[in-house]
């Protein structure tokens, strides 16, 4: 029969580590299945008197019931799992055969889900007839041919084992458990303990089995440290502030956390955390001169580094640390890097999460105790990953470029972002009427429901396709019927100007504050690949393909005497992927300065360069950044709307023309499923813990990523590390100008016109200059009196 699938026989030796930490005994002896020992083992057992239960979802063990054999099988049903219990009587009323003829039953219906083969043609109902009539597979074919060999409505069973009787022979004995495996258990090494321990745990979490981590947490109620803070002093006495700040400039090191006390009116306090056991809060009035000059030398450690800047600036002349952004780098999947994440993820140990505290004044202590304990063991882990240059390099100095950023804000035309929200209320009130008018009736444009129940009921418009919910009213079902149908048209329209109004004119108008200024946040600890994201408000996903989308850009406004610069990065992924895959034939291409669609045109379409229309181009350029991404067939003939099979072809085409493109995705995947992850050009991983999933959907998206995300992942990185050395610059020269925004490839900046020459140089150069690549980076910088003008 067929050996184990591969994906499986890889991940039995990691299987094993896991249960040997878990310091679960384990027998196994080569030669023999899982079947065998646990057949031979439970027949040991009963020799010696013993009642024994075998708990396994493997029909195959009914065999083995006996009076003081239970084969227990725990079946599961829309989410709920029962355990069945069966000694021979259950066996038979079930079955309708004993134990011993399971065996011979199997032989002749088979079991695709154990590689049985059986006899071809024979099912449950027919194998159970023959055996219960003859009792095993050597009598039924003695007696095959006899007269009275009739099946119900099987006339040809006889015949098909008469046939086919090497095959249920050998069936017979893939079924049959071996309980003469030479192997003993000592029933005194079965005791099983403190599975939860600290090996264990570090296992799952580099694994990323979170629901698996929950359930050891619960379990470690008696295997896991609790931490209980260790003595703290609340110091008041600037006596007292001194000496503990003596004892931290000695040691030119500590835990340190800077918070507001929400009982006290927003009073800021410091927490220091020197080690173990000398741990203080300490109000920011009392010590402020002391913690400057700390500042002065050494080294320090905290979390959440940036929200701390906008408490008090003169943390920015520390050399301080933030653990949350290296515990992100090691894990960016997970949604949290607060005090009580890394506790639990780098010292073993389960803290109340925030909301389970008493007071503020504990999640500072906790934060600062937290900073001082993980401090060694994550700077090691990104060493030992790897990422340590990344942490040093690249996201640790964004940090107070990140902070100044939000604090500078960008300036907002407050009179025409309200004027554009009223143009846009009349233009919704006027598509609602014309809806209305068209539909013969008022309902609510809004609900799923009933614009379903209008447009395929009422209407009977086609396409319509009725979930438990009602009829799908989605985009890309109503794109299709929009050139038919003109309300189709109406409808998308009222959506559109519907979430421009509720998002942007209503949201972002929210958001001014009394400076006439938007302070939003960068986000630097949330997405898996490394980009920023923003939120309150996300400044990132303003659109600029539509015409009312480009006028809400146009209300972001530059200070009086300056103008807003924009650069932009031209292609960068292609560019990254030419680079990232040698392939001489792209490289080339670029170095010329050639038009990368028409050419991949020609290539994929076979037509001299002269000859490439504007279709074929865009058709290319689904192709080009398609292929970024790891699009399907499917993928790529839903957005081309052409055949599967043509995309297929496009896609052939392109990998013939590039080959070595394909070479690097491939490799990209194969790396993935080796190591579970990739990396970026910069050493930034991304895990997948997905990629030998069983289920195709979830394991063919971790594939996509794996060939996207070192892409994505490397423009993330470049254009961060652009982001410092301009920042940086900017400073060296004593500019006013400033970075206001960061969208994806893009930076905004609001320049003092008399630096705009100066600027522009810094940025440009910084921008393309960042790394050393086969092919060049290239920008695109332009000026303009708004956000819009200057895209």
């Amino acid at each position: 029969r067929k050996g184990m699938p591969e994906e499986l026989k890889e991940q039995v030796p990691l299987l094993q580590e896991l249960l040997r930490k878990m310091h679960m005994p384990l027998l196994m002896m080569e030669g023999f299945e899982a079947d065998d020992i646990l057949g031979t083992v439970a027949k040991q057992m009963q020799a010696e008197g013993k009642e024994v239960v075998v708990v396994s979802g493997d029909r195959d063990l009914l065999q083995l019931s006996d009076e003081h054999i239970k084969i227990s099988i725990p079946k599961t049903s829309k989410g709920e799992t029962k355990v069945y219990s069966y000694y021979p009587k259950d066996v038979e009323e079930e079955w309708g055969v004993s134990p011993i003829e399971f065996i011979d039953l199997k032989a002749l219906m088979g079991d695709s889900s154990d590689n049985i083969p059986g006899v071809p043609g024979m099912g449950e109902k027919t194998a159970t007839w023959i055996i219960q009539k003859y009792k095993s597979i050597e009598e039924a074919y003695a007696h095959a041919e006899d007269p009275e060999f009739k099946v119900p409505r099987k006339p040809s069973a006889g015949k098909d084992l008469k046939e086919h009787f090497e095959l249920a022979k050998l069936s017979k004995e893939l079924a049959t458990i071996n309980i003469h495996v030479p192997i003993t258990l000592n029933f005194s090494d079965c005791k099983w303990e403190n599975y939860a321990n600290s090996e264990s745990k570090e296992l799952i979490r580099k694994w990323e089995f979170r629901s698996l981590y929950s359930r050891f947490e619960e379990a470690e109620s008696t295997t896991e440290k609790k931490l209980s803070l260790p003595a703290w002093k609340d110091v008041e006495d600037p006596y007292l502030a001194k000496i503990a700040f003596k004892d931290a400039k000695k040691q030119k090191t500590a835990g340190i956390f800077l918070q507001a006390d929400s009982s006290e009116e927003g009073k800021l306090y410091v927490y220091l955390c020197l080690s173990d056991t000398r741990l203080y809060r300490i109000p920011l009035s009392l010590c402020e001169e002391d913690l400057k000059e700390l500042f002065k030398e050494g080294e320090y450690f905290t979390l959440q580094l940036k929200d701390q800047y906008h408490l008090w600036e003169e943390l920015l002349e520390g050399e301080i640390h933030d653990l949350s952004l290296g515990a992100y780098l090691l894990n960016p999947l997970k949604d949290s890097y607060a005090y009580d994440d890394l506790a639990r993820d780098y010292m073993d140990l389960v803290l109340p999460g925030k909301k389970e505290l008493q007071n503020s004044a504990e999640e500072g202590l906790y934060s600062a105790f937290v900073s001082w304990q993980a401090k060694d063991r994550i700077f090691q882990e990104l060493k030992d990953t790897e990422q340590w240059e990344l942490y040093r390099d690249v996201e640790e100095p964004l940090v107070p470029v990140l902070f100044r950023m939000e604090k500078a804000g960008i300036l907002v035309d407050k009179e025409a972002l309200l004027s554009y929200g009223e143009e846009l209320k009349k233009n919704i009130a006027m598509l609602q009427e014309e809806i209305y008018a068209m539909a013969g009736e008022e309902f609510n444009i809004n609900s799923p429901q009933q614009l379903g129940v209008i447009l395929f009921e009422k209407m009977q418009l086609p396409g319509g396709k009725k979930t438990k919910t009602g009829y799908s009213t989605a985009v890309d079902v109503l794109e299709k019927l929009q050139e038919d149908y003109p309300i189709v048209g109406k409808i998308l329209e009222y959506r559109t100007y519907s979430k421009l109004n509720s998002t942007y004119a209503e949201g972002l108008s929210n958001y001014v504050g009394e400076d006439q200024r938007i302070h939003g946040s960068f986000q630097q600890m949330v997405t898996a690949t490394g980009r920023l994201s923003s939120t309150e408000p996300n400044l990132q996903n303003i659109p600029i393909r539509t015409e009312m989308g480009r006028v809400f850009r146009s209300v972001f406004i530059p200070k009086e005497g300056s103008v807003f610069l924009d650069a932009d990065y031209s292609q960068v992924e292609l560019r990254l992927l030419a680079s990232l895959s040698k392939d001489e034939k792209l490289i080339e291409a670029y170095r010329k300065d050639a038009d990368i669609h028409r050419v991949t045109a020609s290539e994929v379409f076979h037509v001299p360069l002269e000859e490439v229309t504007p279709e074929l181009r865009r058709n290319a350029k689904a192709v080009n950044f398609g292929i970024v991404y790891g699009i399907s067939a499917f993928g790529l003939s839903e957005g081309l709307s052409i055949s599967r099979q043509e995309a297929k072809e496009y896609i052939e085409c392109y990998f013939t023309s590039y080959p070595k493109v394909k070479e690097y995705l491939d490799g990209e995947v194969a790396f993935a499923r080796e190591h579970s992850f990739v990396k970026t050009l910069f050493g930034r991983r991304r895990p997948l813990p997905e990629i030998h999933a069983s289920n195709f959907m979830r394991r063919s998206f971790s594939e996509r990523v794996a060939m996207n995300a070192p892409i994505q992942g490397t423009a993330a990185d470049i254009i961060k590390k652009a982001m410092v050395m301009v920042d940086r610059k900017l400073a060296e020269k004593n500019c006013q100008s400033r970075i206001v925004l960061q969208i994806h490839d893009e930076l905004l900046l609001e320049v003092v016109k008399e630096e705009l020459a100066t600027v522009k140089d810094i940025l440009v150069s910084a921008m393309e200059h960042v790394v050393s690549l086969p092919v060049p980076l290239i920008v695109e910088a332009t000026v303009g009196n708004n956000w819009d003008e200057a895209h």
